[in-house]
């Protein structure tokens, strides 16, 4: 354990870079919805209409009826990732409902086209029966060939997406568990380089017990980390707390080898890194609990659980959710790749082993340029998709 006077640190959090960003920019980019639907075939003489519609266009429709299988060759389908909400959990918003939660939802299929070059389209729902949705995708199944779940509440995300997985038959994914659970378990191996200590060694606070601190959780694990130690708002997740929800009751199990009792201070005290996906507001006093030089990841948005000022007396290593601070812990460095890879390899679900390569490609990409500052890619690195899809591809190959 350490205080901010004793602790020397290779940790030099850099001020917020970006320029200030006026309402009157942010909504004009938005005026009309940020997503358009273009023809590949020019529309600009009969033939070519009559190519792309009527009469031609019933050739095709004959040749799937005929052949359904010819629906991955003559139609978008299995390249179209849909981005499907209720709005319940919007990042930093809350329960803001479907029509809400839609320009989030177009941002997240401009994403996986910019990136992963696969079509998206949002697709949201007023609905909050986990019945009705998973009736809807059945019923909508011909029209798509990935479903990326977004901002569904917990505790119903981990049913909903469970249900998913076993009634379509295509790649599923909540990427707010999973797609949070691989670049973070990317920047901890790369943050444990820098520390010293092997991954599977180091004592792991988890502040949060929501879709992305489960998931964190359970990546965890696989990885073979032995202390994991999860705290929600009433304390550390223990077995014998009798108010915990199906998932923390199946975690307790598994998390807290040394059967800690209490809250954050108890929780931090020895540990060698916090992962923060909560609203939870870390004081100087519990940073200071931890070991000397712990890894310190304040993820919530926009106001981190540590703030940058506060980690740089003591982590030797800080990540956040931001994207005007180093090492952003930014969902877009693993959806766009894993679903590319999953589409590409013609898998019909997302396994664990396609996560762990996916964190692992992440990892790899920073190489011997790690360092405090850099201990996952940009989102911006082009090479990062790529990379990600061809590991993921790989996994499927390799496992079937």
């Amino acid at each position: 354990m350490t205080n901010a006077t004793t602790l020397t640190t290779t940790l030099n959090p850099a001020a917020p870079t970006t320029e200030p960003i006026s309402n009157g920019e942010i909504f004009a980019a938005h005026s009309g919805g940020k997503l358009t639907v273009t023809s590949r075939i020019p529309l600009d003489s009969k033939r070519n209409l009559s190519i792309a519609y009527t009469p031609g266009v019933a050739k095709v429709s004959q040749a799937i009826a005929d052949t359904p299988e010819d629906t991955r060759e003559y139609t978008w389908a299995e390249r179209l990732v849909v981005v499907v909400s209720n709005g319940t959990a919007v990042l930093g918003l809350g329960d803001i409902g479907a029509r809400a939660s839609l320009p989030v939802m177009e941002g997240k299929s401009a994403l996986f086209t910019e990136f992963s070059g696969l079509n998206s389209i949002p697709l949201v729902t007023e609905s909050k029966s986990i019945d009705e949705i998973v009736k809807m995708l059945v019923m909508l199944r011909p029209s798509f060939g990935a479903v990326n779940l977004e901002d569904f509440a917990a505790p119903d995300c981990f049913e909903l997406e469970r249900r998913l997985i076993e009634e379509l038959d295509c790649p599923v994914m909540h990427d707010d568990q999973h797609g949070t659970a691989v670049v973070s378990l990317a920047a901890l191996k790369n943050a444990t380089r820098i520390t010293g200590r092997k991954l599977e060694d180091n004592r792991i606070v988890i502040l949060g017990v929501g879709a992305a601190g489960v998931a964190i959780a359970k990546i965890l694990l696989n990885c073979g980390v032995k202390d994991v130690v999860l705290v929600d708002s009433r304390g550390i997740v223990s077995t014998d707390r009798t108010d915990l929800t199906p998932e923390k009751q199946a975690l307790s199990t598994r998390t807290n080898p040394r059967g800690l009792t209490g809250g954050i201070d108890e929780a931090l005290t020895g540990a060698h890194a916090v992962i923060g996906v909560s609203s939870t507001t870390i004081s100087e006093a519990s940073l200071a609990l931890m070991e000397e030089g712990p890894i310190v990841f304040g993820l919530s948005n926009p106001n981190p659980e540590v703030s940058p000022e506060l980690a740089a007396r003591y982590a030797a290593v800080y990540a956040t959710g931001r994207s005007d601070y180093p090492n952003q812990i930014n969902n877009v460095l693993a959806f766009p790749g894993i679903f590319r890879g999953a589409l590409d390899s013609g898998a019909t679900k997302i396994t664990e082993d396609m996560k762990l390569a996916a964190a692992q490609a992440i990892a790899d990409l920073v190489g011997d340029d790690v360092r405090a500052d850099y201990i996952v890619p940009s989102p911006l690195d082009p090479r990062v998709a790529e990379a990600v899809a061809a590991a993921v591809e790989k996994s499927q190959r390799d496992n079937g």
